[in-house]
């Protein structure tokens, strides 16, 4: 790294390297991270762009997001998050260099030097960086393979933080961040939809986000019968049963005893009820070690990209204690019992505590 620093920078202080490291290291929101990471390196580095691509959850999404940094002609750089392509050139690019886990050093078609590097944490790509200047870029790919690998270890670091210890579910702490990065990436795929006049067809699968909380039956009874290692088993299982049940795009935290939240993207609400339906028969079916069947009560509430997260929050846990209060094991909408006359009046706060 220090070789091709200097054989770029002209023998500028390696100090200058370090602080760019310390600047986008500095921060704990992925978002601000991302953002630092692209314009340290467009400030380091004479590029035309500076790109970093999120690995996308299926063959179907290879490309999650992507931050772009721009540098206009008057040299100044600026950051924005851009809807990635389904498919064509630089996309393709990308996912080849994600795929193959190998860097890719090419010309562009409208005669750009182009270096990918692949950020790769335990042997898999969870992203790619992505260079385009006017002259070539092999003299920097060591500096960016260095500055793929602080990332794709700081990243690790967040998310450990980001993690319930027993259950590996994301925990209580990242759910505002988690639910605000979700709304920003349906506001992306929206606007891209309406950029390609193709609303449907783009957004079928994130039309609406819907928040629901799950909560263990008579769980102290478990724990009081069977013992707090039997209870942390039926968790166990039950947030294991969570991850192969919902999708991969779906987001799941444990926030602490048998408290559960999900954020689901579906296309109506319908879609959505019927999801967690099959997830409340499943568990209800599903044999636990010694303790025998357990049973799940949920309540859940559509969310829009202007709501507080705790107003949601709040709707969902009301549907959730209508839901206990009426024989538990069931799941119900916030909206539709609103519709119905069934909230009318005010409904205590159930186990859920607000921020």
């Amino acid at each position: 790294m220090s070789a091709a620093w200097h054989s770029l920078a002209g023998g500028m202080p390696e100090s200058r390297l370090l602080a760019s490291v310390a600047e986008f290291t500095h921060h704990r929101d992925i978002d601000a991270l991302d953002h630092s990471l692209v314009l340290s390196i467009a400030e380091l580095v004479a590029v035309k762009s500076v790109t970093l691509c999120k690995a996308g959850d299926s063959l179907q999404h290879p490309v999650e997001s992507l931050t772009v940094c721009m540098r206009h002609d008057d040299g100044q750089c600026i950051v924005e998050a851009v809807e990635p392509m389904r498919d064509g050139d630089p996309v393709d690019t990308i996912v080849c260099a994600m795929e193959t886990l190998e860097v890719i050093s090419d010309v562009t078609e409208a005669g750009l030097c182009r270096l990918v590097v692949p950020i790769i944490r335990d042997h898999v790509a969870i992203g790619a960086l992505m260079l385009e200047a006017d002259d070539s870029l092999d003299n920097v790919r060591v500096m960016m393979e260095g500055f793929a690998r602080i990332y794709a270890n700081y990243i690790a670091l967040l998310n450990e933080s980001e993690r319930d210890k027993l259950t590996g579910l994301y925990n209580r702490r990242s759910f505002e961040q988690r639910l605000q990065r979700l709304l920003k990436l349906q506001r992306q795929r929206a606007r891209a939809a309406v950029r390609a006049e193709e609303r449907r067809s783009a957004t079928d699968d994130v039309a609406q986000i819907y928040l629901a909380i799950l909560d263990i039956d008579h769980f102290k009874r478990i724990n009081d019968t069977w013992g707090h290692v039997y209870g942390d088993e039926v968790i166990l299982v039950l947030a294991q049963q969570m991850r192969a049940c919902f999708r991969q795009n779906d987001v799941l935290f444990r926030f602490g005893g048998e408290e559960f939240v999900m954020l689901l993207a579906s296309e109506d609400e319908t879609s959505a009820a019927a999801a967690l339906e099959r997830f409340r028969e499943h568990v209800a079916n599903w044999a636990f070690a010694q303790v025998g069947h357990v049973t799940v009560s949920i309540g859940y509430a559509r969310i829009s990209e202007h709501d507080y997260p705790e107003i949601v929050l709040d709707r969902a846990d009301k549907a959730l204690y209508y839901a206990k209060q009426n024989g538990r094991n069931s799941v119900r909408g916030f909206e539709a019992l609103t519709a119905r006359g069934e909230l009318a009046e005010p409904v205590a706060l159930g186990s859920i505590d607000l921020f």
